[in-house]
């Protein structure tokens, strides 16, 4: 599937852009940020609190593989003194946009520093039962076409990373907002701290699940990270980007191997279109058990609000599954 290009005119909006400087931001003294989704939107806030008035480009339960920018988000990226993206490639519209709006504030990649898995799983070595294709003839698997390139973008499931994430936000922060750096080393501070406790509980409600029932399968392979921090084994038909195609091979590939080693539950995603695990379900027999979030966070009334909530319901969701 092609990429989506940003179809446009946006010299009206930008020199509208332009004359309205005088924002709601501006107005309250606080720093105008922007976060590329919705995920990377809830660290933001969690670290700039309310000296920052944050825009979230991908909003909740949408989803920035097949994202297309609109006249608003140029704007908005126009008047930010941050803009705060995820990187590895994962924001595959961003360059363009960026160019669009005259972008001339300070970027800053969350990623940045962070232990980057391969999009073909860099810690196979270490590793082997996480290896996301799942198993050694599970060749179909190698041959998808990584559409984010060679890293896999997903780093935000591992509560270590994030971890990293918090400290780059604090920094860029501070940088754009010197006189309140110690506010943000608070608020990082603080935050690190809840994702240390939120850390410990999620391997110990993990630790429930039988090593041999330890098996995910979900549509597209958002989970490497996740699998590696708490030793499961995610399995795929879909590459890490939700804009690849899963072949008819690479379902039958699957269907063979949940029925070959006794696979009892499969998951939706909130971002994906889940006719092919239903599909899956229905040929196999496997329960749904339950929806995964792995690209986007919740509405605010939704169980996954912010990425704490995330965690504790995707690792819930998974637990509840796989241990009956």
């Amino acid at each position: 599937m092609s990429k989506k290009i940003l179809k446009f005119p946006l010299a009206l909006s930008l020199i509208t852009a332009g004359l309205a400087m005088t924002s709601t931001a501006m107005a309250e003294g606080k720093i105008p940020v922007v976060a590329s989704f919705s995920i990377l939107g809830d660290l933001v806030s969690q670290v700039g609190g309310d000296n920052i008035t944050l825009t979230t480009l991908v909003k909740a339960d949408a989803d920035a593989h097949v994202y297309s920018p609109t006249p608003k988000d140029a704007q908005a990226v126009t008047q930010a003194k941050l803009l705060v993206i995820n990187g590895l490639e994962f924001e595959g519209w961003m360059p363009r946009l960026l160019e669009s709006a005259n972008f001339i504030g300070q970027p800053l990649v969350a990623s940045t520093g962070i232990d980057v898995m391969q999009a073909d799983d860099e810690h196979e070595d270490e590793h082997p039962d996480n290896h996301n294709d799942g198993h050694d003839d599970h060749e179909e698997e190698h041959k998808h076409q990584h559409d984010h390139g060679k890293f896999d973008p997903h780093a935000w499931h591992s509560i270590t990373n994030v971890k990293i994430y918090v400290r780059n936000i604090e920094q860029g922060l501070s940088k754009v907002d010197p006189e309140n750096s110690s506010y943000y080393a608070a608020n990082a501070g603080q935050y690190i701290d809840k994702l240390d406790q939120l850390n410990v509980q999620l391997h110990a409600q993990i630790d429930k699940i039988p090593p041999a029932q330890r098996k995910v399968i979900t549509a597209h392979d958002a989970f490497a990270y996740f699998a590696h921090d708490f030793e499961l084994r995610f399995i795929a038909p879909q590459s890490s980007s939700t804009e690849s195609e899963a072949s008819a091979a690479d379902i039958v590939t699957i269907i063979k191997q949940i029925r070959r080693d006794k696979i009892n539950a499969v998951f939706m995603e909130n971002i994906s279109d889940n006719r092919m695990i239903e599909q899956i379900s229905r040929e196999t027999g496997a329960k749904i058990g339950g929806k995964l979030f792995s690209d986007a966070l919740s509405g605010p009334e939704g169980p996954a609000a912010n990425y704490v909530q995330m965690m504790k319901y995707n690792v819930e969701t998974i637990v509840n599954a796989l241990s009956h």
